[in-house]
């Protein structure tokens, strides 16, 4: 029995020495080196409030390390864009040692970098000064801890980013959502110097980020919202929109000018648009937003105490159209007037916040051109874009009565509107006054999408895809097929949007850089900068993408020749300058300074049938004019040098509209 007992408690004193050797043998391989996983999350990723899809985070600690892994992914219209980061921080303070990142940033931008302590590249912060390793807007929870790291060295009002930048975080207050239910109450903050502009992000009492309302690297909407918050993504935006609409008020006080009140612009070259020939001594009277009076010196007086601008060695022409914009975030607006843009067609928007937007700059709390707008619609499928869904002719209809009832002029078809959708949507568009135009959609093309009642077309590679020969991949002007596209167009008074400036940065060399046919880039804000010098084509397709180029440009040449309209457009690419690029690349496809001129400010009036208040210098019309330096009937770069814009009559000068934008003068 003595036995049994002695043998009893062996067992239970070897059992409790074997937990405690267990135990410190775990203490021990924990300081020396075993991870631990403290935290990890899930954002789902959206664009245009559409899922697209989502990002996982692990942070795990190591020693004095603490290390987060991000493994961030979206599929934007069919294009898988993966992105990878590993950021090694000191787990006392957040102080980055080595942060890398690679994948893409969007469907055109790639990204590999690496930041190794406090220096990247040439790069380097001094010692003593905090810093942190960040590259743009993703992947998400990277962000969330640059604010954690921001929150832990006292929150300066800015912060030196590597590889390059400076980021502003500002505390907004709070706001109270309603989540499934439940009232949530979260922290509110901007950050600006990720992105072009000012992002919107709510953190929990953790600082956990649960929502971030931002752009992405092809500026397009963008939100990211925590597992189990989804619920509140479009209070989200709202929230955010509601930010933007107060920021453009606040931009727009710094530019306040009166339109009211007498101005006579004098002794410049009068371009007036109509194809008339200049007038070299001129006069132009704006009266209380109208053109009140423009000719000759010598037979057009300058009224009693009007506000005199001296135009002596410049041009004056109409306001420009940009008829291919997406006007995503507020800092757009000075942006278009900087650039002498005075009316832009916003083609495929969030219908809420593009209608603030709209409505503050027509009265006067915020600032921009006019905007004539597109509301966009498409099908259900993988490539599906934005949130507005039309599969059926019921949803079809009820949308294009939606767009109109908000003040739309027209609607915009994209790439998944199933093709017997499409005459359902013009049918009603026209019913109800309004036009259409679009991408072509799958399942179709160009000369299917006249036939079911398209009015416009956005983007040449849709008519060339019917135009060029499929053997030799040329377009030649006196083939059956051009001729019969031709015909075609012209008989329906089909408008094209042909976009060349983007797809001549889309197509062009990694090797060229984009700064060599448009020297703009070198201006845009930083941020901006570094996404735009990684879209192009690698060497081995550059020959390729160079013919497929060409064959848009004899595209505009042929149809331009045979009399189809063209109006100027951008879809963004280099903010501003690439409009002028555009109208650059028309004087490249055959078309004379003026007929270029015209793409941009008599076509589009016409096209949007606004013709009889806008798009040329004549008495009776809305007082959008602009002043060039030079003469860009002579040299049609010189559209790039406005001098003062005159939007509905109120004055702009160029420099400060850059500035205010973080662009340079």
């Amino acid at each position: 029995m003595q036995i049994e007992i002695v043998k009893e408690v062996s067992v239970r004193t070897i059992r409790r020495a074997t937990v405690f050797c267990l135990i410190l043998w775990s203490v021990c391989s924990w300081a020396q080196g075993e991870p631990y996983v403290e935290e990890q999350g899930l954002f789902n990723l959206h664009k245009f409030e559409q899922l697209i899809g989502k990002e996982t985070y692990s942070l795990t600690v190591l020693s004095d390390r603490v290390t987060l892994k991000s493994d961030f992914k979206f599929t934007d219209r069919g294009s898988p864009v993966p992105l990878t980061a590993t950021l090694v921080m000191d787990r006392s303070d957040l102080t980055p040692r080595q942060f890398q990142i690679k994948g893409k940033i969007s469907r055109f931008s790639s990204i590999d970098d690496s930041v190794y302590g406090s220096k990247a590249g040439a790069v380097s912060i001094p010692p003593g000064e905090i810093f942190f390793d960040i590259q743009g807007y993703a992947p998400v929870a990277v962000q969330m801890m640059l604010v954690r790291y921001w929150h832990k060295h006292g929150s300066p009002q800015t912060l030196k980013t590597l590889p390059r930048g400076e980021v502003n975080i500002q505390e907004l207050g709070t706001d109270t959502f309603n989540i499934g239910g439940h009232q949530v109450r979260l922290h509110k903050l901007s950050i600006r110097g990720l992105i072009w502009g000012m992002e919107s992000l709510w953190f929990d009492d953790h600082d956990h980020l649960i929502a971030l309302v931002s752009v992405d690297a092809e500026m397009d909407h963008f939100e990211a919202i925590a597992d189990g918050y989804e619920a509140g993504l479009a209070d989200f935006v709202t929230s955010a929109a509601r930010d933007g609409m107060a920021n453009l008020a606040k931009v727009a006080a710094g530019f306040t000018t009166d339109s009211s009140g007498v101005t006579a612009i004098v002794g410049g070259r009068l371009i007036d648009g109509t194809g008339k020939p200049p007038v070299e001594n001129s006069v132009v009277v704006l009266r209380n937003g109208k053109i009140a009076a423009a000719g000759p010196a010598a037979s057009t007086p300058v009224p009693e105490g009007a506000r005199v601008v001296d135009a002596h060695g410049k041009s004056v022409l109409p306001g420009l159209w940009e008829m291919h914009a997406h006007f995503e975030q507020v800092e757009w607006g000075p942006i278009y007037l900087a650039t002498g843009v005075t009316t832009a067609r916003d083609v495929g928007n969030e219908r809420e916040f593009i209608v603030a937007v709209r409505d503050a700059i027509a009265s006067g709390h915020g600032i921009g051109p006019r905007l004539v707008m597109a509301g966009v619609v498409d099908g259900t499928s993988p490539m599906s874009f934005g949130m507005i869904r039309v599969d059926t002719p019921e949803q079809a209809r009820e949308q294009v009565q939606k767009y109109h009832a908000e003040g739309f002029q027209q609607i915009k078809i994209y790439s998944s509107v199933k093709p017997d959708i499409v005459p359902v949507i013009t049918a009603e568009a026209h019913r109800l006054g309004m036009t259409v135009t679009g991408h072509i959609p799958l399942g179709m093309n160009a000369i299917q999408g006249i036939e079911s009642g398209m009015d416009q077309i956005n983007h040449a590679e849709y008519v060339t895809e019917v135009m060029i020969d499929p053997k030799s991949h040329t377009v030649d002007a006196d083939s059956p097929q051009v001729k019969n596209v031709i015909k075609l167009m012209k008989e329906h008074h089909t408008v094209l949007d042909p976009t060349l400036a983007l797809f001549e940065i889309l197509t062009h060399p990694l090797s060229h850089p984009i700064e060599t046919f448009e020297p703009g880039v070198a201006r845009v804000a930083p941020e901006l900068k570094e996404g735009l010098e990684t879209i192009g084509v690698p060497l081995a397709g550059a020959q390729d993408a160079n013919a497929e180029f060409n064959a848009l440009l004899e595209t505009v040449r042929i149809l331009h020749q045979a009399g189809v309209p063209m109006v100027a457009g951008t879809d963004q690419a280099v903010p501003g300058f690439s409009l002028d690029r555009e109208i650059e690349l028309y004087v490249k496809a055959g078309f004379t300074p003026m007929e270029a001129i015209q793409a941009a400010t008599l076509v589009p009036a016409r096209a949007m049938g606004m013709e009889q208040g806008s798009g040329t210098v004549e008495p009776g019309k809305r007082a959008d004019v602009i002043l060039i330096d030079g003469n860009p009937l002579e040299n049609i770069s010189d559209i790039r040098k406005v001098d003062t814009v005159f939007a509905a009559g109120k004055m702009y000068k160029p420099a400060p509209l850059w500035t205010s934008v973080g662009f340079k003068p």
